[in-house]
């Protein structure tokens, strides 16, 4: 299924857990290298991915030269934000439709978060859905010219009070897009106890009208987290993918890999299984039982042809091979037409009518 259906196909007033429409955030794990970018789209197709999302911006746009890290240094000891876009921002209009057209080819929807103008202004022709990152939030104007496209919207709300999401809603709302809201922790890894996933719940409630997702950043291990979005209903997961977990770089160290993803589409696919039918019924089964740990009216006492039944004639036994007990009401006063046995299992062809 392609995003553009799930925005139009999802009522999120239907209290109903789906499988969730998954995307690879490869982000600028391609460390400018098509040939890692195509391998990131086709190990995303192999573990299941419905989408590949990489990230398009220019150092110059998105940070000025001062600005500080905010990630484990630890793992990528670059300290500010503009010498780190600067070594990953060769990927440009060209590369994106190269990148475009390799995911038709493999059967992946392709998506790239766009940063400026510019990049939003190319991707327009590429996507049917646009991603806003958490650092755009608050950006109004930003915001605003992304919804003059028309198009489906999903705004991640990593570090955000309430009010600020409710504030960027509205300017969404007046533009008149659809809406989905990821949750979001800007940890980079975030530890496990600072997931918070009850906040998808905190979003569901706020905004009954909007789907509901969740963008991950904790370490992939064994995909639980993700596995629990779902199940509090999540319908897009989102989460950083790369080829190699072991390579430097802010994004590698804690993004999924291919065996993640397959992992985790397993547990899934597990998941939903012993979910079932949202249907309350009684399945196939469980005939068996149903026809013999029930109970029927049975004869407490011998019951001679002629007698009118009293409450002290019955009692239940099981099988439920003969009249359910629900029905006593509607023997008592009936006269028997034979006689009838202690312990018999009560027939209705052993009354008058």
């Amino acid at each position: 299924m392609k995003i553009k259906q799930l925005f139009e196909n999802t009522n999120p007033c239907e209290a109903k857990l789906v499988p969730p429409y998954i995307i690879a955030e490869a982000g600028v794990n391609h460390e400018g290298c098509m040939d890692t970018a195509k391998r990131l789209v086709d190990e995303a197709k192999e573990g299941g991915a419905d989408a590949i999302k990489f990230q398009t911006y220019k150092a110059d746009t998105i940070a000025s030269k001062d600005s500080p890290a905010y990630w484990d240094t630890s793992k990528e000891p670059t300290k500010t934000q503009y010498e780190l876009f600067t070594k990953h921002d060769k990927f440009w209009k060209g590369e994106m439709e190269e990148l475009k057209r390799y995911c038709d080819s493999m059967g992946i929807e392709f998506m790239s978060t766009p940063f400026d103008i510019e990049s939003a202004t190319f991707l327009n022709e590429m996507m049917d859905v646009f991603k806003i990152s958490s650092s755009d939030l608050t950006n109004k104007p930003f915001i605003e010219y992304i919804c003059g496209f028309g198009k489906p919207i999903i705004l991640s709300t990593g570090a955000s009070e309430l009010h600020e999401i409710q504030e960027a809603v509205s300017w969404i709302e007046k533009a008149g897009n659809p809406l989905a809201l990821l949750h979001c922790v800007l940890n980079y890894p975030t530890p496990d106890e600072n997931a918070n996933l009850g906040m998808i719940t905190g979003l569901k409630k706020a905004f009954p009208d909007k789907i509901i997702g969740y963008s991950d950043h904790t370490l992939p291990q064994d995909m639980k987290v993700c596995e629990m979005a779902t199940l509090l209903g999540s319908v897009i997961i989102e989460k950083h993918f790369t080829h190699d977990k072991t390579l430097p770089g802010n994004d590698h160290y804690h993004a999924m890999d291919k065996n993640d993803l397959l992992l985790w589409r397993e547990n899934l696919r597990r998941t939903f299984e012993i979910l079932g039918s949202f249907k309350v019924e009684a399945l196939e089964d469980e005939k068996v039982s149903r026809d013999n740990a029930r109970r029927s009216l049975v004869a407490a006492k011998g019951i001679p042809a002629g007698k009118v039944i009293e409450r002290e004639d019955l009692t239940f036994k099981r099988p439920a091979h003969g009249v359910s007990p629900k029905f006593i009401d509607e023997l008592l006063g009936k006269t028997a037409v034979r006689d009838i046995e202690e312990d018999d299992v009560i027939k209705w062809s052993m009354f008058e009518w």
